[in-house]
């Protein structure tokens, strides 16, 4: 059994009944679930609070984006949830993340905080667009740097930049890498991928994998195969 399972499946699914349809054909033993936005938005805390019940670490990807003081109360109500990992974008700063840090380790269970880099579908161009003149690697290091020096666990980053960052970065600083496409898939509106071998190989410490998975003709079939593909990598059991 597979105490830590690699791969969080992203449950992008637009109501409460087609994502739980889904869940109940997995196991919290093949994987952990990513709750984002929209669902949440839709279904609401009662559903991240069912699935924890059922077993499964929950990731609420919420990408808390505010000042200090907002951030940190909604940091504090997503841990009395019972997720596994929140997170804050780290644009927000230095000080909005270190305030999150608090709040989060003053719950009675501390749940994961890291913080979003750069999304996986922006490029250079993009960044551009918005004032940021570099490329997405060195945006990543820097946000990556700040929320290391924040005390957060980890960031979202692409599994392009996870190599780096492992190298740069504490060992122990967790990378969660979106943006992952097993070989075939297309790559949707990701701008920056890789496969699960791949990221694994970089240094990615866990994988979100959304539609290759949920939108698969067997979603089931399609977890395990990218479980038996890390496992094979790593040479453990899936």
């Amino acid at each position: 059994m597979n105490n830590d399972p690699r791969v969080i499946v992203a449950l992008d699914f637009a109501d409460a009944g087609a994502a739980l349809a889904l869940v109940e054909r997995l196991a919290p033993d093949q994987c952990k679930l990513k709750v984002g936005k929209e669902l949440f938005v839709r279904s609401g805390p009662a559903l991240v609070e069912k699935l924890a019940a059922l077993g499964f670490k929950v990731f609420l990807d919420l990408k808390f984006h505010d000042i200090p003081n907002t951030v940190a109360q909604a940091c504090r109500a997503a841990a009395d949830l019972g997720v596994w990992m929140t997170n804050v974008h780290a644009l927000g700063g230095l000080k909005m993340m270190q305030a999150a840090r608090e709040a989060v380790d003053k719950t009675a269970t501390p749940p994961k905080l890291i913080a979003v880099t750069v999304l996986t579908s922006l490029s250079r161009a993009d960044l551009c667009q918005v004032g940021l003149d570099v490329e997405p690697a060195v945006q990543v290091e820097r946000l990556a740097r700040l929320a290391h020096e924040a005390g957060l666990d980890g960031v979202v980053c692409s599994a392009q930049e996870a190599a780096m960052l492992r190298r740069q970065i504490d060992p122990d600083f967790l990378l969660v890498t979106p943006g992952i496409r097993p070989v075939g898939s297309d790559s949707g509106d990701q701008s920056r991928v890789l496969t699960p071998t791949l990221a694994i190989a970089a240094g990615a410490d866990y994988l979100v994998v959304g539609r290759p998975i949920t939108q698969a003709a067997d979603p089931v079939v399609a977890l395990q195969s990218i479980n038996v593909e890390i496992a094979a990598f790593l040479g453990t059991t899936p």
